[in-house]
């Protein structure tokens, strides 16, 4: 399965999503699926390395483990970031009104598709 198959997937089966992004280390787009502008999601996903770097700093492997994913909430909607490897990130936004845990669902299994597709 493509990259482009597994995000429209995504976007498409998660109610109220606004669209995902894979992107690099740098938080350069690699391929997106948005229902927005095109520009929104990837200038969410540039910032989306300095939400993680934070993270990583404050975890603990022998107590915590390595993180994830990370879900933070607005007054708007959501944001869901995940890691795939070490260089590759996936990053979705939903609206507020998106079940949270419908979302990290169907979001945590396109990144076991993303995984197997690398």
């Amino acid at each position: 399965m493509s990259f482009e198959l597994i995000l429209k997937d995504l976007v498409n089966d998660v109610p109220h999503a606004i669209g995902a992004i894979l992107v690099d280390w740098e938080g350069e787009a690699v391929i997106e699926h948005c229902h927005c502008t095109p520009y929104d999601i990837r200038f969410i996903a540039a910032h989306k390395g300095i939400i993680l770097a934070h993270l990583k700093t404050l975890q603990s492997t022998e107590f915590v483990g390595e993180i994830e994913d990370v879900v933070v909430t607005t007054t708007k909607g959501h944001l869901i970031i995940g890691c795939i490897d070490q260089d590759y990130s996936l990053v979705m936004t939903i609206e507020r009104s998106c079940p949270t845990a419908v979302a990290l669902h169907r979001f945590r299994k396109a990144v076991i598709e993303l995984q197997r597709e690398m």
